[in-house]
């Protein structure tokens, strides 16, 4: 065993199988906590105090549910074994990446379709700013149960930085046409802010998705 390899908390539970609101409930914190599964009532995290005192309160919970649960602290028998866990950690946040990252694509088309039609008022940019803060809102969930550094990351954090100078380009056409008395940028101006904040929104490597939506509730 190599002194250098990491340290697992390892949680081990049962659940009766009624009621199964119960047993999905505590699924999902522990899903929640950034844990994976080695198997059924079998799940890993780094260790950690807060870690240990998460798993301390999931434990807690099972067994008022009638259910039964123990915490191990352990370590992988060799680096293989323990490259292998690694890589399930990451293979999840990269799915959540994956998600995000869809998301990112919406967003951008979203912001498009407004200066394809011209519409650049302070309510639209309010809400585009809103939607904004709540990608970066659920990117920062993500990145904090990255305990590996998922390869999607560094694209996650790119295509953010896409959608905030997406809107950045959108919020100064906002600007500039609220000063104009009549409402309307020169012709020239228009077609050049147009060009940029289409050419910023075109760049993204994730699929088309509807709506704005996510798992976190809302718009995202």
């Amino acid at each position: 065993m190599n002194k250098n390899q990491s340290s697992w908390l390892l949680l081990t539970y049962k659940v009766p199988p009624e009621p199964s609101k119960v047993r999905v409930a505590i699924w999902r914190r522990i899903r929640g906590l950034g844990a994976v599964y080695i198997q059924n009532g079998i799940c890993v995290l780094p260790t950690t105090t807060e870690h240990q005192r998460q798993f301390r309160m999931v434990q807690s919970d099972i067994e008022q549910a009638g259910g039964e649960a123990v915490i191990f602290e352990t370590t992988a028998m060799d680096d293989k074994q323990e490259s292998l866990v690694v890589m399930r950690f990451k293979h999840d946040r990269d799915q959540d990446y994956e998600e995000f990252l869809d998301k990112c694509a919406d967003y951008k088309r979203d912001v498009d379709k407004e200066v394809q039609s011209d519409h650049f008022t302070y309510a639209e940019l309010k809400e585009n700013d809103e939607d904004l803060k709540k990608l970066r809102g659920w990117l920062d969930k993500i990145k904090a149960l990255d305990f590996y550094g998922a390869p999607a990351r560094v694209m996650a954090e790119q295509q953010l930085a896409e959608c905030e100078a997406v809107l950045e380009a959108y919020a100064q056409e906002v600007f500039e046409r609220e000063q104009n008395l009549k409402g309307e940028p020169p012709p020239k101006v228009a077609a050049v802010k147009r060009a940029g904040v289409a050419k910023a929104s075109g760049t993204s490597k994730a699929g088309p998705v509807s709506g704005r939506t996510t798992k976190q509730g809302g718009k995202a």
